[in-house]
Parts: C-alpha cells; structure tokens; sequence
C-alpha cells in the first residue's frame, strides 16, 4: 500500500517536473500598444475616413502581433494593454521586468510638423545621440508626466546628467546588440516584404526603454501626419502586413537567439556538442569602416546613426569613421553586424597592427576649422604650440606630433579631458 501511495505520489511530481519544464520553454515576449486610455498619441482627422489616433492604431496592430505568436508553443505573450486604457511607463516596464521577459516590442505611430515627412523607424536605448529626431524622444519623453507614479519612479532622471548617461550606458550596453538586431529585422521586412521606406535604426533616449531589464525596441510604423501613409496605417491590409512584418522580425530574431546559444531548450535533449576551444586573440586590431566623406559629422550627428565608439581619423582629406576596435573574431563579425543593421550596408572591417609606429608622416590632432582664431580663445588658451594652416579660405589648427594610433588616441583624450571636444586624429604624410 506504501510502495503504491509512493508510486503516485512519484508520478505526480514527475508530472509537475515535466509541466516545470516545459512551462520553462517559453521565450517570453511583452507587447506594448503605445499610448491609450486619456493619452491619444499622435492623431489627425481626414475628410473620408475621420480622426486616426495612434492609440488605436497601435493596439489593432499589438493584437494581431500577439495572435500570431500565440498560435507558436514556443512562445509566451504579454500585453502591456488589451483595450483602451493607459498603463503608466513605469507601470509597462515593470510588468515586462517582472515576467523576466525575453523581449520588449513597444508599437507607435509617428508625427512630424512636417506633412511630407513618411517611413517607418526603429529605435533602440541609447543615450540621446540624434538631434535629428529629438523631437520623437521628446513626445514620447512628455507622456511621463500623464502619471504621478511616473513623476516619482522618473522624477530624479536627467538627460543631461553625466551620471545618468553613464548609468544608462552600463545599464542597457549588454542589450544593445540584440536590440539591434530585431530593430535591423524589422526595417528589412518593412522594406522588403511591405516595400516601405525605412529611415533606419536609431539609439534614443526614451523613458519607455531605458528601464528595461531585457533586449527592447519601440517601433514607430509610420506617420500618421502623412495622408497616405496614415490611410495605409488605419486600413486593415495596412495593419496586417505591419503586424506580419513584426511577428516574422521576432521568429528571424528567435532563431537567431538560438543558434547563439546552441538551440532552444527543446534541443536540450540532444546529446551536448563536444566543447570548442577557446577562441585565440588574432594578431591585428579591427575597426568597422562605416564611411569615407569629406565632410566631418561631430559625435551625435545623424550620419553616424547613433553608434556609440566611433573613432574618425582624417587622412588625404577624408574624413574616415570607425566603429569599435577588437582583435578577437568573434567580435569583429558581431561588431560588423551591429554596423550593417544600424544602416551602414557596405561597411567592412579594417586590420590595424597594434602600437605599429609610423616609418612616414605622424599624427596630429586637428582641433579646429573654420574660420581664424581669437588669441584669446579657449583653444589657443588651453593647448600651447597649435600649428595653423589656411587652405582655400579655411583655417586648420592642429596640436602634437605622435606616430602611433595608440598615442594618437590617447593624446586626443588628454585633450578632451581639458574641455577641447569634437577633435579629430590627422594622418599625415611627409
């Protein structure tokens, strides 16, 4: 009778075990409609078809995201929001840290005081780098005080905070690369499957992120400002291929999350592939080659796409620009890819032997062009011995004389550390 009551007993736990598990399978997703409730987002009315809110449109195209993964056992869903109601940001992000989510998709529609401004965008944390599209961060930034719960959890925040900044940076930069990739994800299949116009990728300091403990992108599908794109977002072929283009972006990212990680747990039966060796550190240094330009582009500017780690080197007249630097392969495919989902589709990587000095030339730091200096000016006044050329009408100053990339880039970091920002390291060749 005992061995019996054991026996069950033993099954019974067995059963639990097994539902442990598989209930463990999960990849765990939160859906985030934007806006809601009293918060109507971006609207505007039309003559034939009335007043298109954001808030709408977002949750129509949340649900049909959420239906689709919900018919894939691989998945859990949860919405921040199922109908018209307004969940505090405070309130989303908590929800998806709660849940130990693996992702966070939050949906929107765009607005511009301009009426011939269209496309979709993707945005990923990031301290605020694009000038260009301040004004999304700061609209979605202004919803955090609908909410005296959000005045409390956001209330000691400062953008312009160094301290924030750094706290961010640390915070989101293991995410960063995931995020990356389902928001290069999504802008391909808006272009490709939908044959959209992508305005790309963008890091962006957005409240709704930065609290996520998780990979999170906030996808803005399209401007509702805009006559036909918003007839196009309030239509229900509009938001089915919106929705179809998200949910097959997160099944191409899902896959992608598995193969990194040697397959989903499912595969865990699998008898464990013999170890790899440990990966060796390559001989050269590798930046990414994002573009060649004449023109200098400051840290922040749009070109750069929101890439943080850029470093520019001017040779020949060009302004060259690089992201990262490693001398591990790995890292270099992964850097490149970061590069290539951020917009920049023709980059490459470049080999750098380390600490190799110069046999021609040097370089110098160039710390400013335009037009000619005040002898009083900062400059002039914090850096001794800067070299002054003219070329064309335009004054060059230049400061110190190294021959090795390494003490290039250190000694424009002596320089910034002084207050001189927006430098540039200069080859040059005598």
């Amino acid at each position: 009778m005992h061995k019996q009551n054991f026996k069950i007993i033993l099954s019974f736990l067995l059963i639990l075990l097994s539902n442990f598990i598989l209930s463990q399978k999960k990849f765990t997703i939160v859906l985030d409609a934007g806006h809601g409730g009293s918060d109507h987002g971006a609207n505007r009315t039309y003559s034939d078809i009335g007043r298109v809110a954001e808030k709408d449109v977002t949750l129509a195209i949340t649900l049909k995201v959420g239906s689709m993964l919900e018919k894939n056992k691989d998945f859990k869903v949860i919405y921040t929001r199922k109908f018209d109601e307004y969940p505090s940001l405070s309130d989303r992000t908590n929800l998806a840290n709660r849940s130990k989510a693996d992702l966070f998709v939050s949906i929107h529609c765009n607005s511009s005081v301009r009426p011939t401004a269209y496309g979709t965008e993707t945005y990923v944390q990031g301290p605020n780098q694009n000038d260009e599209n301040l004004e999304v961060a700061k609209r979605e930034n202004d919803v955090i005080f609908l909410d005296e719960k959000d005045k409390q959890t956001f209330g000691s925040y400062n953008a312009s905070s160094p301290e924030s900044l750094i706290a961010l940076k640390l915070q989101q930069s293991k995410y960063l690369e995931s995020s990356l990739l389902l928001g290069g994800l999504v802008e391909d299949n808006f272009v490709n499957k939908d044959k959209r116009f992508s305005r790309g990728v963008f890091q962006k300091n957005l409240h709704v992120l930065r609290m996520n403990a998780m990979p999170s992108v906030l996808i803005e599908t399209g401007f509702i400002n805009h006559p036909e794109e918003s007839h196009y977002l309030a239509s229900e072929k509009g938001q089915n291929e919106i929705s179809e283009s998200i949910y097959n972006a997160i099944i191409e990212y899902k896959k992608a999350v598995d193969r990194k990680s040697g397959g989903s747990i499912a595969m865990n039966n699998k008898k464990p592939e013999p170890e790899k060796p440990a990966e060796t550190a390559l001989k050269n240094d590798f930046r990414i080659l994002l573009l060649s330009s004449p023109v200098k582009y400051n840290e922040g500017d749009p070109a750069l796409k929101g890439l943080n780690y850029i470093l520019p080197l001017k040779e020949n007249g060009q302004y060259k620009y690089y992201y990262g630097v490693t001398n591990m392969a790995s890292v270099k495919d992964i850097n490149l890819k970061t590069a290539k989902d951020a917009g920049f589709r023709n980059a490459f990587a470049v080999g750098f032997m380390p600490n190799q000095k110069l046999s021609t030339g040097y370089y110098t730091i160039e710390v400013f062009v335009g037009e000619k200096l005040n002898g009083n000016s900062f400059i002039l006044q914090t850096l001794k011995d800067v070299e002054r050329n003219k070329d064309n009408g335009v004054f060059y100053y230049t400061y110190g004389k190294v021959y090795s990339l390494e003490d290039a880039v250190k000694l424009q970091k002596e320089i910034e550390a002084k207050g001189i920002k927006n430098t540039i390291i200069q080859k040059v060749y005598k």
